[in-house]
């Protein structure tokens, strides 16, 4: 199955678009979020720390970690992008 944001970070592998328009694209872009829940006791994060990982997010910040962990964008593009989501979702946060 495909999403936007694996669509873009194909093309960016590919060559298609730079690192630059995948940016600016992440930086417009609304992010999915995880639901947070604030521990209320130690126990409660040690039993936290036990459970499975979060499941995966279509279209999420997951999409950029796993193609970099499969070596389809470099360091610094990882870099680079985690910053422009991180942007997007300050602004979001800002209200904007």
């Amino acid at each position: 199955m495909s999403n936007e944001v694996k669509d873009l970070l194909n093309a960016l592998h590919e060559g298609n678009v730079t690192l630059d328009e995948v940016a600016q694209h992440f930086r417009t872009r609304k992010w999915p979020r995880r639901p947070k829940s604030d521990p209320a006791s130690y126990l409660d994060m040690a039993a936290a720390e036990l459970q499975d990982p979060d499941p995966y997010i279509p279209g999420s910040f997951d999409d950029v970690a796993a193609a970099y962990h499969q070596k389809k964008i470099s360091r610094d593009q990882f870099r680079a992008l985690s910053e422009a989501v991180a942007d997007a979702q300050r602004l979001e946060d800002a209200g904007g």
